[in-house]
């Protein structure tokens, strides 16, 4: 979570014929007028493996955070810091910084850091949380070497004078209490919604601590808060234009590790992102998009025992120019070109630090045999300059890729993926003093994957299985290593492998639904060659990327009461490149349940949580412990 003490974690738009002349439909490209699915990857990516967050789970984690939701509902490691620290993504085996996300098609990572604090993004902001697994730097940017989260706002609906507005509140352990509230006034061709978010927390949960003594966590204080406003208009023969400010502010103390008897750190975090899209009107088969964003992260960081105190300024500015053309009844062509300007100022960098990106993408799909067999093909030229690349002269880096997928019967599909990637070195890992390492060369490699699904209905039963191998060889892997001083350095190259299985089970029988979800991972990331001599990572897994890891969902819904069990486990995670020290497994069990009714004209929401219901005593990062037993209570109260 820290800047300054774990720099190894630094990291149709166009108006429909008016049918119904009292609603306009907004449809739109790559997600981008008005948030909603994200088309780029859902319409050009046939051969991806793409998982959604239902509506349910969405409600059941509305004012808790996007790191919550993923540790237990999808087989990614979330590689957390404790109750109140930094969460990170970990795709298939690979970093924090390998792993993108991106918002209504804009990328939010960190822009020092190279990563996002999945643990300061709330669910209540998003309306649409997907899961792309694999490389997919054709069509997403550099960077996305192991998967993407992609999140999405709501698709503004045009409606003659329609208005929404529901309160949310939740408490539970350790002194959590959280209340949001969201609005929205609909006219013929405006849109406003309004969202907002206040959170505290004392996370004073008791532990074991490294000589065996039950201790209170300390200085864990959280102070959070968190507004986001969207205006969108619709007009006709222009399209639509949709505006979205979203700032938030984290105040976190920072408990004490346990090899640490008191802690005087806290981290302030402070985001504000701004994102304008235009998405114009179908004219003559074609249609064109346009989106700019700039984006403002702020980390302060002080430890009062060491009298430190570091700041760092992070800004990025993205804009992105697309044209999409329909050839025919079966082909679509995408082309597009977007550029990023990156640039840090702070106490530890010493001065102000730029990184600029631009690049040019085009990407053909063709449906053929009916719509049974959909293929893509993908090409980017991205151009990159920093002064650590050879005095700015610059880089170039041609990402090519293909996709397929075939619907071989009425319930079995078969995918498959290729993607030349590359990631670029932060600016934290360039620039960040003391400890980076101007000379660190970009990553770069292929990115194999391939799989099925098939759903079968059988009279009651709803059957869905799905099953996905992937190969990755990654050249210049970049990786944290040091004592007092931590630096990054380029691994030779490391191979990832694995299996990943996501499978459910629904029977339904008159007003009961019972369902069975099993969802499973196992990933081999081990370093391959070295460019030190006699290195003793050589055929040894990466740190902190698990080998097994699982979740298992089992419930059931009656009328309008809804209950869930959840279960994960997550395998060993060696903490250091060659084995010698490791953390063990650990399972959690945890219940949900929730229940919907109305009085008059309100709809009422109740939910409740219990979360590691066994008293798990586990740490997912080395020496800073989780808590026990913990409970967590919520309402929403909406107006009809």
């Amino acid at each position: 979570m820290l800047l300054a003490g774990l720099p190894a974690a630094m990291g149709q738009s166009a108006i429909d014929t008016l049918k119904d002349k009292r609603i306009l439909k907004e449809a739109t490209v790559n997600g981008t007028a008005g948030g909603g699915k994200d088309i780029k990857l859902r319409e050009f990516a046939p051969g991806q493996k793409l998982t959604s967050i239902d509506t349910v789970t969405l409600q059941q984690y509305r004012l808790q955070s996007i790191g919550n939701l993923l540790t237990q509902q999808v087989p990614v490691f979330i590689k957390s810091y404790g109750f109140n620290g930094l969460a990170t993504l970990s795709f298939r085996g690979a970093s924090a910084a390998q792993s993108q996300v991106l918002w209504n098609g804009v990328p939010i990572q960190n822009a020092a850091l190279g990563i996002a604090d999945v643990s300061t993004l709330p669910v209540m902001f998003m309306n649409n949380v997907d899961i792309i697994y694999g490389g997919s730097s054709a069509l997403t940017g550099s960077g996305n070497v192991g998967g993407a989260l992609v999140l999405g706002n709501e698709s503004p609906q045009y409606a003659g004078k329609r208005y929404t507005l529901s309160l949310a509140g939740s408490g539970g352990s350790f002194g959590q209490l959280a209340t949001g509230i969201d609005m929205s006034v609909s006219l013929r061709t405006w849109n406003i919604s309004a969202k907002a978010l206040l959170q505290t927390a004392d996370n004073n949960f008791t532990y074991t601590d490294d000589r065996g003594k039950r201790v209170t966590n300390s200085n864990g204080q959280l102070n959070g808060s968190a507004m986001m406003l969207r205006v969108s208009h619709i007009v006709k023969d222009a399209g639509n234009f949709n505006f979205v400010a979203w700032w938030q502010q984290y105040d976190r103390q920072i408990p004490p590790a346990l090899f640490e008897r008191n802690s005087f750190k806290n981290q302030n975090d402070g985001s504000l992102k701004l994102a304008l899209n235009w998405s114009g009107p179908v004219i003559n088969r074609s249609r064109w998009y346009a989106r700019t964003s700039f984006i403002k992260d702020n980390i302060d960081y002080a430890d009062q025992a060491l009298k430190l105190k570091s700041n760092a300024v992070t800004c990025q500015y993205f804009q992105e120019v697309g044209w999409e053309r329909f050839s025919g009844k079966h082909g679509k062509l995408l082309i597009f070109t977007p550029a990023q300007v990156s640039w840090l100022t702070g106490t530890q960098s010493r001065g102000t630090k730029q990184q600029n990106k631009i690049a040019l993408a085009a990407v053909y799909d063709l449906k053929l045999q009916d719509n049974k067999l959909d293929i893509a093909a993908n090409i980017r030229v991205e151009s990159a300059d920093s002064i650590a690349f050879s005095l700015n002269r610059g880089q170039r880096f041609l990402l090519p890729g293909a996709d397929a997928s075939y619907q071989l019967t009425d319930w079995l599909s078969l995918r498959a993926n290729i993607q030349r990637t590359y990631r670029l070195p932060t600016l934290n890992e360039l620039y960040y003093y003391p400890g980076g390492n101007a000379s660190l060369k970009p990553e770069y490699g292929w990115n194999e994957d391939a799989g099925y699904t098939a759903a079968v209905t059988i009279k009651r039963f709803k059957v869905y299985h799905d099953l996905s191998v992937f190969n990755r060889n990654i050249h210049d892997w970049i990786i944290w290593l040091g004592g007092a001083i931590w630096t990054p350095h380029n691994i030779a190259e490391v191979h990832s492998r694995g299996v990943e299985t996501e499978n459910r089970l629904e029977y339904m029988t008159g007003k009961w639904m019972l369902h069975l979800k099993v969802n499973t991972a196992y990933v081999l990331a081990t370093t391959l060659t070295s460019y030190v001599y006699n290195d003793a990572s050589i055929g040894k897994q990466i740190p902190y990327a698990p080998r097994y890891n699982g979740q298992l969902n089992i419930g059931f819904t009656y009328k309008s009461l809804y209950f869930n069990y959840n279960h994960t486990y997550t395998g060993y995670r060696f903490t250091v490149a060659d084995e010698s020290v490791y953390l063990p497994p650990y399972q959690t069990g945890n219940v949900q349940v929730m229940y919907n009714t109305a009085i008059k004209h309100h709809s009422i929401q109740l939910t409740a949580q219990c979360n590691n219901i066994w008293g798990e005593q586990y740490n997912v990062v080395f020496s800073r412990p989780m808590p026990g037993v913990n409970f967590l209570a919520g309402f929403k109260v909406g107006v009809l």
